[in-house]
């Protein structure tokens, strides 16, 4: 009974903490899982403790700040993209000097200057004295001058002046001067009498030969042509204002293109193949011309148009001669001035050149 007594009088001592420990023993627990909760939140939310430090207010005097101008930036602007492509082309510089070209079998003008990447009225001015301003006095085995750059390819002669040549060509002295092909001294350019100069972008106009015609006594536009091909018609079949593609390629070119030095097409057509009638009409020449044309027919249609075939190897009509639209009058060659088989074909409207890809249908 005593030993029973002894055990109970220590749990009461045990029991007798202060009051005030055990309320802050609570407390501090307490503010503990408080702090514990706010970091974990602080952490999932990505928010930082600094951000609810507040900063001391600073006063700014704005007086000694220059104002800067508005930002407005452009909708549309240039800039180069970096591709991920590993290969690295390295660029080889653009040509500075002249190409010597020889005309071969199946050259034409035009495909000369796309091979180069000139316009074709370039190389015509470029050999003015071999072609005369017409790209049909090419042949095979002519050396023509591919100049470098679209412009005018200027021989220097004894007595000329600088700013004399550029304004006949209109160009300026600084752009002859500035072209690295010319190797000119700014300060002091001396050019020798022969001294090939380009002058880029300068220009002339062209002066091609052209079949002359002329109008006759009779009702229409009736037409005729000086050479031994030609007759003046009366009367006859006239025109229906539409134009049929009048080789048997549709839409193929062979050789030039319409260009201010070459105003008709060049349809693409075999030695011998069928040549038609664009429209209805009366034949008004057919036989060889002078100027590079070789063998020529002559349609007039009577309506203000008229349609002529060159470098034909033969005739199907004759001059005089009615023909409807689509009718065979003759066939492909190469005569003339040429430098294989095609047709050349031109459109003329009262007198006066017109692309014929407007009308063809």
């Amino acid at each position: 009974m005593a030993l029973f007594k002894k055990k109970e009088k220590k749990s009461d001592e045990v029991s007798s903490y202060p009051a005030w420990l055990v309320i802050a023993t609570w407390v501090i627990a307490g503010l503990m899982i408080g702090l514990m909760g706010f970091s974990l939140y602080q952490y999932f939310s990505g928010q930082s403790l600094l951000s609810f430090i507040k900063s001391p207010s600073v006063s700014v005097d704005t007086t000694a700040i220059s104002s800067l101008p508005d930002f407005a930036p452009s909708n549309s602007y240039e800039s180069i993209e970096r591709s991920a492509n590993p290969d690295t082309v390295l660029p080889v510089g653009s040509r500075k000097n002249v190409v010597k070209y020889t005309v071969a079998i199946g050259d034409s003008l035009f495909g000369i200057a796309n091979q180069y990447e000139v316009e074709p009225e370039s190389v015509l001015w470029a050999n003015s004295a071999t072609l005369n301003d017409d790209p049909h006095l090419i042949s095979v085995g002519v050396k023509l001058n591919i100049p470098p750059v679209d412009g005018i390819l200027y021989q220097w002669k004894e007595g000329d002046k600088i700013d004399v040549v550029a304004a006949k060509y209109y160009s300026s002295v600084e752009d002859i001067l500035l072209y690295p092909g010319n190797g000119l001294d700014m300060t002091n350019p001396v050019i020798e009498p022969g001294t090939l100069l380009m002058i880029p972008d300068g220009y002339r106009p062209l002066t091609p030969w052209v079949v002359p015609v002329s109008a006759g006594n009779e009702a229409g536009v009736t037409a005729q042509i000086a050479g031994p091909g030609s007759c003046t018609p009366s009367g006859g079949s006239v025109g229906t204002y539409s134009f049929v593609w009048p080789a048997p390629y549709y839409g193929k070119i062979s050789g030039n293109d319409y260009w201010s030095g070459h105003q008709a097409i060049d349809a693409q057509c075999f030695q011998g193949d069928s040549i038609f009638a664009s429209d209805s009409g009366v034949v008004i020449y057919a036989g060889p011309i002078s100027g590079g044309y070789g063998n020529l027919l002559a349609i007039d249609h009577q309506n203000g148009y008229l349609t002529l075939y060159a470098h034909l190897n033969g005739f199907n009509v004759a001059c005089g001669q009615s023909v409807s639209q689509g009718t065979v009058i003759g066939f492909c060659g190469s005569t003339g001035n040429s430098t294989g088989a095609h047709l050349h074909f031109e459109v003329r409207q009262n007198g006066g050149f017109i692309n014929p890809w407007y009308v063809l249908q």
